[in-house]
């Protein structure tokens, strides 16, 4: 009996050993795990809620397509859209032109942009058809899906052309002309993330053609004093959403070979950004002056400001979902230009 309560007393004594020693383990291994540099990739991965979209209520036929054209997510069209809108309302204002003016063409602007930002789509997703597959953000993409195949694509976006087409014929021959030129940098643009750092001041390049065109779609020409300023400070805004939208991949695009301002400014993002949107604010004022627009206006551009140094600031460039709504939060900004030039109009009309 004594040797047997010996032998447990010392199974014990080994048991608590064992017992602190792997407690001890644990606590020197929290250090480690504490500062260990965890990839942001699975830091920032954002799954979206698993909501149904308005689209998938429509026939099984169609959603392809309407996925493609990114119809779902209309931020995209109101970043095309919004420039347009400046230089019409800022032409109707400089001209004194009646409602129906501005009224007709912002109708006509607003289904363009519409059709010419999912040929867009169309195009981006036919020449990233490999890539969307090794990226987790884009691999349900219709293309890389295989719920569309590159012919029937190829189809969609004569059928979409056709329909921006239809929509330039309604413009006079001057606007036709300057809107057929924007359309090679349309198809050139997915490729240049694969040559320059900079795709974004491309897609800047041809996103903002509605700061020309929308002018001369109203005058019959275009006032260049007033509509290069606002078309700069156009693709200046176009770098300052473009890059927080290239944060969510940045990752993804190192491995696939991708480039973008994203990666150009790495932890330079934010002072960069804040630059360019004094740059673009800065610039549009400028449109303001030369069109001798009132206070409204540059209210709707103090508003505007206010809206980007609060995205800048508080968007996380490390964090996929924080990205995606800043990115969607510049649209804001876009709309009180707007405001600001669409209430200097209609006081001027009213007086």
């Amino acid at each position: 009996m004594l040797g047997s309560s010996r032998n447990c007393n010392a199974f014990l004594r080994v048991g608590r050993l064992q017992h602190l020693h792997s407690r001890s383990s644990v606590y020197l291994t929290r250090p480690f795990l504490l500062h260990a540099r965890v990839p942001s990739s699975s830091l920032s991965t954002f799954q979206p809620p698993a909501t149904k979209a308005w689209v998938d209520r429509l026939p099984t036929q169609v959603r392809p397509y309407l996925y493609l054209s990114r119809v779902d997510k209309p931020i995209g069209t109101l970043l095309l859209f919004y420039p347009c809108a400046w230089s019409i309302t800022m032409a109707s204002y400089a001209l004194q032109l009646p409602f129906t003016t501005p009224l007709t063409y912002i109708s006509l602007f607003g289904i363009g942009a519409l059709v010419m930002r999912g040929a867009g789509c169309t195009i981006n997703d036919m020449w990233d058809k490999n890539l969307d597959k090794a990226v987790a953000r884009t691999k349900e993409r219709p293309l890389a899906r295989g719920d569309v195949s590159q012919g029937q694509a190829l189809v969609f976006l004569g059928v979409q052309l056709s329909a921006g087409l239809a929509v330039l014929l309604q413009l006079n021959w001057y606007s036709i002309l300057l809107g057929a030129t924007s359309l090679s940098v349309v198809v050139v643009y997915p490729l240049m993330k694969r040559i320059t750092h900079w795709p974004q001041a491309v897609l800047g390049i041809g996103f903002n053609w509605g700061a020309l065109l929308g002018w001369s779609a109203v005058a019959g020409t275009t006032n260049w004093s007033v509509c290069l300023p606002l078309y700069a400070g156009g693709v200046c805004w176009t770098l300052v959403y473009d890059s927080i939208y290239a944060h969510q991949d940045k990752t993804d695009d190192i491995g696939v070979g991708i480039r973008s301002t994203a990666l150009l400014f790495g932890e330079h993002t934010r002072p960069i950004l804040t630059a360019l949107s004094a740059s673009s604010l800065s610039l549009v004022t400028y449109a303001g002056y030369m069109n001798s627009h009132g206070a409204p206006f540059y209210l709707g551009v103090s508003l505007a400001a206010a809206q980007l140094a609060r995205i800048i600031y508080r968007t996380d460039y490390d964090q996929r979902q924080s990205c995606w709504q800043g990115f969607v939060d510049c649209g804001w900004s876009g709309f009180w230009i707007w405001m600001g030039a669409l209430a200097d109009y209609s006081l001027l009309m009213l007086i």
